[in-house]
Formats: C-alpha cells, sequence, structure tokens
C-alpha cells in the first residue's frame, strides 16, 4: 500500500503540480497531459465490455485522485472572470470530472462485488444495475434525465409520431387496414442495385441544391455514395463513416422510402455535414478530448425533419418512410428504460412494440436484444433531436421575424461537439 501511495502521489504532483496562482491555461494543459495519461477506455456499445474493460482497483484509485484534484483545482477559477474560449473549457473540465467521479463510485463498487461472470442478460441483472444504467443514460444523452422522465418523453414521442402516421395515412384516403397492406406492394420495392444508387444519387443533387436554403456554409466535404458490404451492419438501413454514406443492400429488395430520410441522417445534412463543420471549427486541447454522442445522434435525426425544404419526401409515401422509423426509435425510448431499469420481460416488451407499431414485428426481437445488450444507446436519437427541436421553436418565438434558420444552424453546429446542455447556452447566447 505504501508504494502505491507513494507512486499515486508523485502522478498527482506531475500532473497537477503546486503553483502559485496557476493560470487557467497552464491548469488546463495540465488536465489534458493528465487525462490522457489515464489510458481511459472509450465509452462502449455493450455494457458488458464496458464492465469488462475496468482496471484494477489501483488504475480506479489513479483515476480517483486525478479528478479529485481536478475538481479542486477547478475550484480556484470563477467561471465569470475567464474569456468565451476558456469559460468552454471550464464547464466541460466540470462536467466531465463530476461525470467521472460517479462512474469511479460505480466501478469502485463493481470491484468489491464482482460476480465472476459479467451476466449478459442485461444490466438490470449485475450488481448495482440501476444505477448503472441511470449513470450510462447521463454519459450518452449528456443530460440530467432520470430514468422515470425518460420513460414519460419516450411515451409522449410514441404518441406525436403515430398522429403523424394517421396524417398521412389520411392523405392517401386508405382505411387503416389497406394503408399497411399497401405498403407491402411491390412497387415500394427496388431490385436493381443500379436503380438503388441512381436513387440516392438523385437525392443528393436535390439537396446539396437547397443546402443554401438552411445553411450558410455550404463548403463541405466531397461525399461518395457507396453500398454496404458489411454483413454485421446489414440490420441496419446504412451508416455513415469518413466521407463515405453507405447503404445496405443484401437479400431483399431495397425499400424507397428509405432513401430520402436516410441519405439526409447519415449523409447530408446529417452525420456527414456535421462532420465537415466540425473539421473546420478550431476547437481547445480540452475539447478534443470529448466527443458527445446524444448531440451527434440527435442531430442526425433532427434533420430528418427537414426533408420538404431541402426538396426531398415530394409523396406522402416518401415522408412516410422517416416517420416508419421514427416510430420504431421513438418505441424504443421507454423500452429501453422498461427492460433495463423496470425489468420487464422480453415478452413485455414485444407486446407493447406489437402495441405501437404495426408491420414492423420482423424487427422487434432484434432491436429488444438490441437494447439489452447496448443500455440507454437508442435514447441518443429521439432525445438529442427534440432538444434541438424545442431550442427552434423556443427561438423562434423569441426572435419573431427576425428568426433566421440558417443562424440557427449555425449556433447548433458552429462550436463543435459539445453537451446538450452545452449546445443550449450557444443556441441561446446572442439573444
Amino acid at each position: 500500500m505504501k508504494v502505491f501511495i507513494v507512486a499515486a502521489s508523485a502522478f498527482m504532483l506531475s500532473v497537477f503540480p503546486v503553483k502559485k496562482q496557476q493560470t487557467f491555461d497552464a491548469f488546463c494543459k495540465d488536465f489534458v497531459a493528465g487525462y490522457n495519461g489515464l489510458h481511459l477506455p472509450q465509452l462502449e456499445l455493450s455494457y458488458v465490455s464496458g464492465l469488462e474493460h475496468i482496471g484494477t482497483a489501483a488504475d480506479v484509485q489513479k483515476q480517483l485522485d486525478f479528478f479529485t484534484k481536478a475538481k479542486t483545482g477547478l475550484s480556484a477559477f470563477e467561471a465569470d472572470q475567464l474569456n468565451e474560449s476558456e469559460k468552454v473549457d471550464y464547464e466541460l473540465i466540470s462536467y466531465e470530472t463530476g461525470l467521472n467521479l460517479e462512474r469511479i463510485t460505480l466501478e469502485q463498487d463493481w470491484l468489491k462485488n464482482k460476480p465472476a461472470a459479467v451476466p449478459t442478460n442485461g444490466i438490470i441483472n449485475i450488481p448495482n444495475g440501476k444505477a448503472w444504467y441511470t449513470y450510462l443514460l447521463k454519459r450518452w444523452t449528456s443530460a440530467n434525465a432520470t430514468p422515470d422522465e425518460i420513460y414519460q418523453f419516450g411515451l409522449t414521442e410514441v404518441s406525436r409520431v403515430q398522429k403523424h402516421i394517421d396524417a398521412i395515412r389520411l392523405q392517401t384516403g386508405l382505411s387503416e387496414d389497406d394503408f399497411y397492406k399497401h405498403l407491402n406492394d411491390p412497387s415500394f420495392f427496388i431490385s436493381d442495385p443500379k436503380v438503388v444508387q441512381q436513387s440516392f444519387e438523385n437525392t443528393k443533387e436535390i439537396i446539396y441544391a437547397n443546402l443554401p436554403k438552411l445553411f450558410n456554409n455550404t463548403n463541405i466535404a466531397p461525399l461518395k455514395i457507396e453500398k454496404g458490404e458489411s454483413r454485421q451492419l446489414a440490420q441496419t438501413p446504412g451508416y455513415y463513416d469518413s466521407n463515405v454514406f453507405y447503404y445496405n443492400l443484401f437479400d431483399k429488395p431495397y425499400n424507397k422510402r428509405q432513401i430520402d430520410w436516410l441519405f439526409i441522417h447519415e449523409g447530408v445534412p446529417g452525420h456527414h455535414y456535421q462532420a465537415s463543420i466540425e473539421a473546420q471549427t478550431k476547437t481547445s486541447a480540452v475539447q478534443q478530448l470529448f466527443y458527445y454522442m446524444g448531440f451527434a445522434e440527435g442531430w442526425g435525426a433532427y434533420t430528418e425533419e427537414l426533408g420538404k425544404q431541402l426538396g426531398v419526401y415530394k409523396t406522402p409515401y416518401d415522408e412516410l418512410g422517416k416517420w416508419e422509423w421514427d416510430i420504431v426509435r421513438s418505441v424504443r425510448v421507454p423500452l429501453d428504460v422498461a427492460l433495463n431499469y423496470y425489468g420487464w420481460t422480453d415478452e413485455q416488451a414485444l407486446a407493447f412494440w406489437k402495441k405501437n407499431i404495426r408491420g414492423q414485428d420482423d424487427i422487434a426481437m432484434r432491436e429488444i436484444a438490441r437494447m439489452r445488450r447496448w443500455p440507454a444507446q437508442v435514447v441518443t436519437y429521439k432525445y438529442g433531436a427534440l432538444q434541438i427541436l424545442h431550442w427552434k421553436e423556443e427561438l423562434q418565438q423569441k426572435q419573431g421575424a427576425k428568426f433566421n434558420i440558417r443562424d440557427f444552424h449555425s449556433r447548433v453546429l458552429d462550436h463543435g461537439s459539445l453537451p446538450l446542455f452545452m449546445v443550449k447556452e450557444n443556441v441561446f447566447k446572442k439573444g
């Protein structure tokens, strides 16, 4: 023990050396160096993998020493006496320090009560599972909402999205049964891969032409559209990686109702556009330590709401494609809480799914299994998107005729990846 204490103390002195009247810039440099020295694992999708990657008791103690010292060091500064860029670093260090101290408490408890094997049938079945899920909700969403609040939020979204689907059905003039039967009509499905590729290219061309209507910055990196080749990702409609939007087309004909919303979400003005703006944004060494999925996935989901303004969703069925996937996202929010916090069985979850989603039973058990493996991750899409939508509505009411959608989007994106509460501060900073 003495050897460890000496080593830990030496580590802390090297990271946060004792200085008289240390400047905030020096404090930040010490924080970055010390944080990097901890070699913390990235947030894992799988809770099992996350638990397996917890270090030794000595590793966790080293982290505790670091973040405790960081919290003490931060108290020497007054946020209102810092400049704007320093305030960003101050808020980030404060936020991450608090969240990491919460994690460390959980990890210390885990190491004391660690089972022989990590239960793989849901986070609620591990020691202190509810507390772990509550922490993961905060980590994934970068918000302080409780599981109960997220559950109620999810129910509200299920109702909202169902109303949009019902409105589209009324536009078609079909009865409910005929409407859902019609959605399986062969006319909605494309078998020729060349036609699928060209359909995405056409959507891209239309959106790029209309982008200046909604965004100040249209100087984005070139984006390729390619057919995905990864069978491991076949369960998703598509994905984005390094300036390439991949759509998944394997054994089944492609549903054309997915084309518009999917390109928007994964490509432009979704993930590719956001990544392009981030690459042009100057951020501090502190900010570069962190990435916030609640903001990233929330932005991708939010942009799907812009389809008509971007010149797509030309038919009710094109728009319906967005809501068909959105009802899945919405139902997953209360289900995620129910499975991982309330302890619902698969049978209860499936009944809830069937009650609220029609015509997509084929993916129900897959999504339920995903939520058990990856607790809290599915909440990011809906929670982040609705924060941005609410900010837009609030700013519109506040500014009236002066409201400019292009400037709003710049306020959201022009500061890089941040927790949602800090993005909100930027949105409303200028009145």
